[in-house]
């Protein structure tokens, strides 16, 4: 068994799983294992390490590599936690190698990636090439649902010149994503027995005349201006939920909305546009029953422009190019990343790595072993290339 294939097998094998918001306890849940382990990997290379609690039972874990002859740092950012194993039809935490493939949760997203980082990671520590940039790794926590481990590392953006977040993007470059936010609409009711239903108010029945204004507003929103590469913003109602019991009259009923939101949006100004909208066309009783629930998802688009300069995207093709002999392009996709909250601050980011996104969160999730190894050259000849390049910022690194 080659290093990728014992890496990323290891991974796959330590639970990590997110809830996601539901409620789920025991082994597995959390990254807190994962968290243990990328612990005694750093030890065992002998570099600095330190973990940065985020919520109870959650941090996230960083490491360094001092480059001895160059002023830029290049930060690698991977998740630890993966999506629920819901309707897997393989064994999610036992990988297994088939065909090329290497099977399991969380193979694509993101432990494959994070597999390539750290061997990258380690071939510097071990190697210490002349002209290298210096690395900041950061393995964050809860990517999956609210970002709150990226959000904490994107405190901190003069810590790096460039970020590279690791997700599955076929080796190609994306400098651009949507963002997204989401919270819940709520409508409230008058409960009573079913076999009087006229002596009630139906939240239900209220909140289905909503959701046809929701639905018109989907509906405006892809006919809108759209971004260039991305395409225009979206609304998708994903989950209903509402009363007690078929024999009472439901006195409440919620809904929770994911608005996708192209560079250049506000999340607010997303939020308050569906606000207005309903206020617009509801009836007055209608509208003065809702409850706009705060958001736990606000997450801002990734957009290069005017970060990403062209000495750094060449010096990214150029890497790509000499450790796999795939001429990357540069392109922008749909799903979010780490890369929206580091970007938000002000530090250049890219999102770059092996396996395809089609294949995250399958119910047989693989990645293909090739493009992992490939992935390794990738990222150690960035870290190589970009140490030429001068120092986004003059603030102190840690040393």
């Amino acid at each position: 068994m080659d290093a990728v294939t014992r890496l990323l097998s290891d991974l796959v094998a330590i639970p990590s799983v997110n809830p996601m918001g539901r409620v789920m306890s025991g082994p597995g849940v959390l990254e807190a294992g994962m968290t243990e382990y990328l612990a005694g990997y750093f030890q065992s290379l002998g570099v600095e390490y330190a973990r940065v609690p985020i919520a109870p039972g959650r941090s996230n874990i960083m490491a360094w590599y001092h480059s001895n002859s160059s002023d830029f740092t290049v930060l690698f950012d991977a998740h630890q936690d993966t999506v629920p194993v819901d309707g897997m039809i393989i064994e999610p935490f036992e990988p297994k190698v088939e065909g090329g493939k290497l099977f399991g949760r969380g193979s694509c997203d993101i432990k494959g990636g994070m597999a390539a980082m750290l061997l990258a990671f380690a071939r510097l520590v071990k190697q210490r090439p002349s002209g290298s940039a210096s690395v900041v790794m950061a393995c964050t926590v809860d990517e999956e649902f609210t970002h709150i481990g990226s959000s904490k590392l994107a405190e901190t953006p003069e810590i790096a010149d460039l970020a590279i977040v690791a997700e599955p993007t076929k080796l190609d470059i994306v400098d651009r994503h949507k963002g997204s936010i989401r919270w819940k609409i709520r409508a409230n009711g008058t409960a009573c027995h079913s076999s009087t239903p006229q002596l009630g108010d139906n939240a239900i029945y209220r909140m289905g005349r909503i959701l046809g204004v929701l639905a018109e507003h989907a509906c405006h929103l892809a006919g809108s201006t759209p971004d260039p590469v991305l395409g225009p913003p979206s609304l998708s109602v994903g989950r209903i939920e509402g009363g007690q019991s078929v024999n009472v009259v439901p006195d409440w009923c919620e809904v929770e909305i994911d608005r996708r939101v192209i560079p250049g949006e506000q999340s607010s100004d997303a939020r308050n546009w569906v606000e207005s909208d309903l206020r617009q066309k509801l009836g007055s009783n209608d509208f003065k029953s809702l409850e706009f629930l705060s958001p736990w998802v606000d997450m801002p688009p990734l957009s290069g422009e005017g970060r990403l300069t062209s000495t750094i995207i060449d010096a990214l093709k150029s890497s790509i190019d000499v450790a796999t002999g795939h001429q990357a392009t540069v392109i922008g996709v749909p799903y979010g990343t780490d890369g929206g909250p580091l970007s938000a601050v002000g530090l250049p980011t890219i999102v770059f790595g092996p396996g395809d996104i089609a294949q995250a969160h399958t119910k047989d999730e693989w990645v293909e072993l090739d493009q992992v190894r490939l992935a390794v050259e990738a990222y150690y000849q960035m870290v190589c290339t970009l140490g030429s390049l001068p120092a986004r910022t003059k603030t102190p690194r840690r040393t």
